[in-house]
């Protein structure tokens, strides 16, 4: 959760640091410090709160030096105030030790109790700071002999970056569980928790697997195994996507994310149609067709969204392959051993590709013997290098926490795969014509949806001041319905429910008063008059509607105008892209909400963009 950037070159440190740290802030804001050395001396410089109040900090007690550490922190242990910022110093003089980490220590207080029983004082409430103290304890002339003997103590995750006056020229980074990339330069040498943070200084990179630790100095770099020995390891070209500074013309990154989901639908979908097979085609299944025909049950597993996303190509593989598929929270799936049958695939759905517990996932059903494929928009991640095959989502860079263009990019590439999966199997060749020219008919739907932008904004001021909101779908739009009430809860802190509509009279509707607006999402088809059904239940209670509904279909759109307190009306599109098309007034109506009650939209409370801990 938290973002780690180390250098070691010829140029002052603290300025390429700080840029780094910009970067990774998406992974946790809640404090950031650096360290850097000059002249065998330690400068250390932390401060709760945002990336700014750090540079603040640097503009007035400056921090030299061409060898350095930086960390932008997610709190696990301790609250966010200086003292619990990292890095962390043990030590004292030539002996001292600066430490970054990110991970979580699942055994530092029993470590910690042995450290105090022996004289060691402890400042701060973490679990890293344990750490630093360990290899200070230590430490006698070698740094990278410290390291080596400290980590077989720790049980849990972390990627660290370490430096000692003792050692002046020397970084030191290690990898468990938690990503950790080498970025190697002209003269120069990089640590970072993602190869993002490197735009603009090198795009040569070594991913850091686990139990290895590298060692950097001006002269140059190498890795070592768990057993100390140096090993040989790939150097990657990356491609650094183009991110503009800030967020455009736009107030907020999470708006501008909105709005470029056509572009990104049209991205997903690039390159991946035959016409002449009337089907998807993927680079990067690395699974044999043949084992795809004969699979008899998919798995997929994610977090968040992801997870949200995974329910609606639930109901798209069912329908369109005719295979069983199960959908497991990926925090769930890693502990809970199921019996899986030997012909199923496991499908690992993120944004990162760093999710710890969707990699715990991913890393389990290899062991069992599962082929799996990562749905991920982030190349070289480490889901994506881990999973035996990868459908890139190619959303581009998603700054705003919560997530916009790659929950509808996930639902889009799913939307294919099941495609694909039932051309495979028995769907026909009209058919696949048929839903080719409705996927690419798709983005301007979207296109026309997001008009309802100043509509939203209104029906948002009108129910700012509720507490509790509830979502309500059938069929498909459930997930939805799931994903909206989360984007409420994430970004404007209001209690919020996603339920199948049919369900809310069990249990639910003892929340209806005229203080909580029920939002509900409308397809036509068989169940139409059973969802105005739940609708009506609401209204008998007093409880305010807003309805979602397709606005080609003038028999539904005038019931629910009839009926509704509000209604947004979206293009009609078939009921298998619905998601994608009803989600963008939900996320509109989250936005303008958490806007509307003063709440950091693109950094909420709590919350970092890449999960890397359990």
């Amino acid at each position: 959760m938290c973002g780690i950037i180390g250098y070691v070159g010829r140029r002052e440190a603290a300025p390429l640091l700080l840029e780094g740290l910009g970067r990774l802030e998406y992974r946790g804001y809640d404090s950031a410090g650096i360290a850097t050395s000059s002249s065998k001396k330690l400068h250390l410089r932390k401060r709760a709160g945002r990336v700014g109040n750090l540079a603040s900090l640097l503009s007035e007690h400056p921090a030299p030096g061409s060898l350095g550490i930086a960390h932008t922190r997610w709190a696990t242990h301790g609250p966010a105030n200086d003292s619990n910022a990292h890095p962390h110093v043990a030590g004292d003089g030539d002996s001292a030790v600066a430490l970054v980490h990110n991970g979580v220590i699942e055994n530092y207080a029993p470590l910690k109790r042995r450290l105090q029983s022996s004289g060691v004082q402890f400042t701060s409430e973490t679990d890293t700071e344990v750490i630093s103290q360990l290899i200070a304890k230590e430490l006698q002339d070698d740094l990278v002999e410290a390291v080596q003997d400290v980590l077989p103590l720790l049980k849990g995750t972390y990627a660290l970056a370490v430096m000692s006056p003792r050692n002046p020229d020397l970084l030191v980074g290690a990898r468990l569980g938690s990503p950790l990339v080498l970025g190697i330069g002209e003269g120069e040498f990089f640590l970072a928790s993602d190869p993002a943070a490197l735009a603009g200084l090198t795009d040569r990179v070594v991913y850091l697997q686990d139990r290895q630790i590298v060692v950097i100095s001006t002269m140059g770099w190498h890795v070592l195994d768990a057993d100390r020995s140096p090993i040989a390891v790939d150097v990657h070209t990356v491609a650094h996507e183009a991110v503009e500074s800030g967020c455009g013309e736009y107030a907020h990154c999470m708006l501008k994310e909105i709005f470029e989901q056509p572009q990104a639908l049209e991205a997903a979908m690039h390159g991946r149609f035959s016409d002449e097979d009337a089907s998807a085609d993927f680079d990067g299944l690395n699974i044999d067709p043949r084992q795809l025909r004969g699979a008899e049950r998919f798995i997929l597993t994610g977090c968040g969204t992801s997870y949200y996303a995974g329910l609606v190509g639930e109901y798209l593989i069912e329908e369109f392959a005719r295979i069983p598929v199960e959908v497991e929270y990926a925090s769930e799936f890693r502990y809970r051993n199921p019996p899986i049958d030997r012909n199923t695939i496991v499908m690992a759905i993120t944004q990162s590709g760093e999710t710890a517990d969707t990699l715990a996932a991913v890393r389990e059903s290899k062991r069992k013997g599962h082929p799996t494929i990562a749905l991920c928009n982030v190349d070289g991640s480490s889901i994506a290098r881990e999973a035996d095959g990868v459908v890139p989502l190619r959303a581009g860079p998603e700054i705003g926490v919560a997530s916009t263009k790659a929950f509808t990019s996930q639902v889009m590439v799913l939307t294919m795969l099941a495609l694909h999966l039932g051309r495979l199997r028995h769907l026909s060749s009209p058919k696949g014509s048929q839903m080719l020219d409705e996927m690419r008919a798709l983005p301007d739907a979207v296109r026309a949806a997001l008009h309802c932008h100043a509509q939203v904004q209104q029906i948002a001021a009108k129910y700012v001041d509720c507490t509790n909101m509830l979502y309500l779908g059938r069929q498909y739009l459930y997930p939805v319905a799931l994903e909206g009430a989360l984007k409420l809860k994430e970004i404007s802190y209001l209690h919020a429910e996603g339920y199948p509509a049919a369900e809310m009279k069990h249990g639910p509707i003892a929340l209806v008063d005229r203080d909580t607006p029920s939002v509900f999402l409308i397809s036509g088809g068989p169940i139409f008059d059973k969802v105005m059904s739940n609708l009506e239940e609401v209204r008998a209670r007093g409880g305010p509607v807003i309805a979602v509904a397709s606005e080609d279909d003038a028999a539904i759109a005038s019931q629910v105008a009839g009926r509704a307190d509000e209604v947004i009306l979206v293009p009609e599109v078939p009921e298998y892209l619905q998601p994608i098309v009803f989600a963008i007034p939900l996320q509109m109506l989250a936005y303008h909400i958490a806007l509307l009650r003063g709440c950091d939209v693109d950094k909420p409370r709590n919350l970092a963009k890449s999960v890397t801990v359990e």
